[in-house]
């Protein structure tokens, strides 16, 4: 962000979507207050090889949507996800005329992850706390 930019860098805008880390677990959706996200997907087997010795069956992606007229913002996708799939944008340009344009697919919520912003880097004095080695209890 630019330092004539009103929005803090945390403003919560969207919810970008970085559809490589998705790997259809559906939590975002179990967990969402709202229920305004919606996956669809399909499994393919795939054949063992070398790294695999058995078939096994991955999930594929087909339709990732979210209707930004239900989502209220809480952030609970974003912070449920596992693999680092959805992110919050600064970017607040998504308005519709209808209620219908304000479902965004899966190749609107990718074009969006590119704005989002680095995370801050880790503080190299901060603290570890380490509660040292495990003690022995006494019980065999």
């Amino acid at each position: 962000m630019s330092a004539a930019d009103p929005r803090a860098s945390r403003a919560r805008g969207v919810i970008a979507l970085l559809e490589q880390n998705c790997t259809v677990c559906m939590l975002c959706v179990r967990e969402c207050p709202d229920w305004c996200i919606e996956i669809d997907s399909h499994t393919v087997t795939l054949p063992a090889d070398e790294t695999h010795r058995r078939p096994r069956t991955e999930a594929v992606l087909d339709r990732f949507a979210i209707d930004f007229g239900l989502c209220m913002y809480c952030g609970i996708c974003v912070e449920v996800c596992p693999f680092d799939a959805l992110h919050w944008s600064p970017v607040a340009e998504y308005a519709a005329t209808s209620s219908a344009g304000l479902v965004h697919e899966r190749d609107r919520l990718s074009s969006w992850e590119p704005t989002v912003p680095a995370p801050p880097a880790l503080d190299l004095h901060a603290a570890v706390d380490d509660p040292g080695p495990r003690r022995a209890t006494g019980r065999s």
